[in-house]
């Protein structure tokens, strides 16, 4: 009897590592893979050279895009490639494309969305919550804080896309 109960025991211990296992490695293909990010301050907007504009506002390939968000609507959000422009009086700031210009993207946002916010998770903004070396931001927040800043004004971001969902959205601090 005693050796039957061992044997019992192993075979429940097995079995629960290849279902964690199994877990993991389901969770561990879910998680997005880790893109090249743009320049921060990149002075040109980036191309999506398959991306068909003459199609209805649709998602953008797989990446980071730097950009800002234009719009949500129903967990849809919409949003366009920045790039920095460079001033005589200041030390530059985000623009996007030309009026008329139909470079514009629409992603669902992912139901786990990684926001990491530059200036806390308060509606209107706090203190600054920054990386020391990147000025990217580095305090997560929930969705609905995202949802509800970048609905309300236009905020430099780098927006990561992945299976067609927005994934990760991180502000760009702009002094």
């Amino acid at each position: 009897m005693n050796t039957s109960l061992r044997v019992l025991l192993a075979g429940g211990a097995a079995a629960a590592t290849l279902l964690t296992s199994g877990v993991a490695a389901q969770a561990a293909s879910a998680a997005s893979p880790r893109f090249k990010a743009p320049k921060t301050f990149g002075t040109s907007f980036q191309a999506d050279p398959e991306h068909d504009f003459t199609r209805r506002v649709h998602s953008r390939h797989d990446g980071i895009l730097r950009g800002w968000i234009t719009d949500v609507r129903g967990g849809v959000a919409e949003y366009e490639p920045i790039r920095w422009k460079r001033d005589s009086h200041t030390e530059g700031y985000f623009v996007g494309p030309p009026e008329g210009d139909v470079t514009a993207y629409a992603s669902p946002i992912a139901r786990d969305v990684v926001f990491l916010s530059a200036y806390g998770c308060e509606q209107s903004g706090g203190r600054l919550t920054v990386g020391r070396k990147d000025g990217l931001g580095a305090k997560r927040c929930s969705a609905s804080v995202l949802v509800k800043r970048h609905d309300r004004q236009r905020q430099p971001s780098l927006i990561t896309v992945y299976r067609g969902r927005i994934v990760k959205v991180q502000e760009i601090y702009v002094p």
